[in-house]
């Protein structure tokens, strides 16, 4: 499975492309899309549109994964991330695509960070998990898009029923390669029945 992981933001937005490929996990590219701050929201939001509607064309996933929102003390910092993350879905929208959103804590727990822990550790993470030089991720936004995908496909794999692993216990899953790459402190949840 290849899903389009998104950093939602008005100024800056990343993406991360991750795919499952025989129960590994493979990294396969990413971007931070910039738009001019100077520039009036509504031109903002229609050049992340034509930014990420492009990224979607390109490296063509099957999903999109977006980060949802966290409490803000400013409500107008809280509308315009709204708009962006309103931008990201309607691109997943016209390409067809499902969109599943998750919530910052359980991005940041699903690599192994803390639901509290900072940008730094979920860069981190994400280097470690994915192989990815400190060099390539020029901003947070792209390492923070990458663990939504990663989220993703964590969840996905684990929400497969047991039934459709091969029974020669050969291949491995994504979630199952994540959690042997994560510390101890990470508890992989029992797959649903």
């Amino acid at each position: 499975m290849r899903v389009l992981g998104v950093d939602p933001g008005s100024r800056f937005m990343g993406f991360g492309v991750v795919e499952e490929k025989k129960g590994r996990l493979v990294h396969l590219g990413h971007g931070v899309i910039k738009v001019v701050e100077s520039a009036p929201l509504a031109e903002r939001l229609k050049d992340l549109h034509a930014a990420l509607s492009a990224a979607l064309q390109r490296y063509k996933p099957e999903a999109v994964a977006v980060e949802g929102l966290f409490t803000f003390r400013n409500a107008r910092s809280a509308l315009v991330l709204g708009h962006a993350r309103g931008v990201a879905l309607l691109a997943a929208a016209q390409a067809g695509l499902p969109v599943h959103e998750y919530a910052p804590a359980s991005v940041k727990k699903s690599v192994g960070a803390s639901g509290a822990g900072n940008k730094d550790a979920v860069a981190r993470m994400v280097r470690t998990l994915l192989g990815v030089d400190e060099a390539t991720l020029e901003r947070a936004d792209a390492s923070d898009a990458l663990a939504v995908a990663l989220c993703h496909l964590n969840q996905f794999r684990v929400g497969m029923p047991r039934a459709s692993a091969p029974s020669n216990g050969k291949r491995k899953g994504a979630a199952s390669v994540l959690a042997d790459r994560l510390s101890s402190a990470y508890q992989r949840p029992e797959a649903r029945r």
